[in-house]
């Protein structure tokens, strides 16, 4: 079989390796993107522990990650304000559903089934993406595709070792899918906004519209919010209130979601929601790091798993000319 001259540069090859390079980066920092959303978990339980209700937690974090990425939010806009008149609809979208009502959701729905059942609810946020790209293109998932879903799914299913009877209210699986709708919006937005956004825009912009909502629905009382400035357990030790929510500000909100947004462009929704899925993986090993509590060898097989499906999707996508 014939060669080219290796001195012959072929233009479509190199936008080819661009866009590989592109995507690889992207894989990585929509790990990144879950390992720092995972943190959110231990900071939190160490707040609700100390008295704090999860609505205020969720608002302090919203308001404080807000007031941290409007300045350099403002500064990486250099004057191109058209673009928040051209992008306001993704704004709004991306802060009522893919931030507020995501997380306001997945805490109505923990207070009528377990957690681990919540949190199964949210993450069904991948099969509904394929499924609305399914029915979009009139195109069938391949089999790849459809085998990672599963996988995936099941691995999720294990890392929360959902073992014993557990309660099932209608209500509380409706406000789970809710949740899982939520997240799906925050993956189609972030993966179709107007890429001449920036990213940090984006995210102070929504995180704004997420605090402004979850601040009327504490007025309205639909939710406690209830704060105690006292010390808090993290990692074996008291510390500050504020140390426990200034990491959930910075570390689970701000960089999580700068960079949750930023592998969305670069990978697209399909693939950056089931990359999200290690968050699940994340979270019991900072938990594990930071409340002392071991993973079991089950959840260990389920991140494995979770991984193996991510991998599927992910070599099923690069087989495909246009990016979902």
């Amino acid at each position: 079989m014939s060669q080219k001259p290796a001195a012959v540069p072929v233009a479509g090859s190199s936008r080819n390796t661009g866009r590989n390079t592109g995507r690889f980066t992207g894989v990585w920092i929509a790990l990144l993107s879950s390992a720092v959303f995972g943190l959110s978990g231990s900071f939190a339980k160490g707040l609700m522990e100390a008295g704090w209700s999860p609505a205020a937690a969720v608002t302090l974090r919203m308001a404080g990650a807000a007031l941290v990425l409007m300045v350099p939010a403002v500064i990486a806009m250099r004057g191109r304000w058209v673009l928040l008149r051209t992008n306001w609809i993704p704004i709004l979208l991306f802060g009522l559903f893919g931030v507020a009502a995501c997380q306001l959701f997945y805490f109505l729905a923990v207070q009528r089934l377990d957690v681990g059942v919540a949190l199964m609810l949210e993450y069904l946020a991948p099969v509904l993406i394929v499924l609305v790209l399914w029915a979009r293109h009139q195109r069938r998932p391949r089999i790849p595709t459809i085998f990672g879903t599963l996988l995936a799914l099941m691995g999720l299913m294990a890392v929360l070792d959902l073992t014993g009877t557990t309660s099932i209210d209608p209500i509380g699986v409706l406000w789970g899918l809710g949740a899982a709708v939520g997240l799906t919006v925050y993956f189609f937005v972030s993966a179709r906004v107007d890429g001449a956004l920036p990213p940090i825009m984006l995210s102070a912009g929504g995180l704004t519209v997420g605090a402004a909502m979850m601040a009327v629905i504490g007025a309205l009382e639909i939710l406690p919010m209830d704060m105690t400035f006292t010390e808090v357990n993290l990692a074996g030790m008291q510390t500050q209130w504020w140390v426990a929510l200034g990491g959930m500000i910075l570390l689970s909100t701000v960089i999580a979601y700068v960079t949750g947004i930023m592998a969305a462009r670069a990978l697209g929704s399909k693939v950056a929601s089931f990359i999200s899925l290690t968050e699940v993986l994340f979270a019991v090993l900072w938990a594990w790091l930071l409340l002392g509590e071991l993973p079991g060898l089950i959840q260990l097989l389920g991140g494995m798993m979770i991984v193996g499906g991510v991998v599927l999707v992910r070599l099923d996508e690069l087989r495909r000319p246009v990016k979902a």
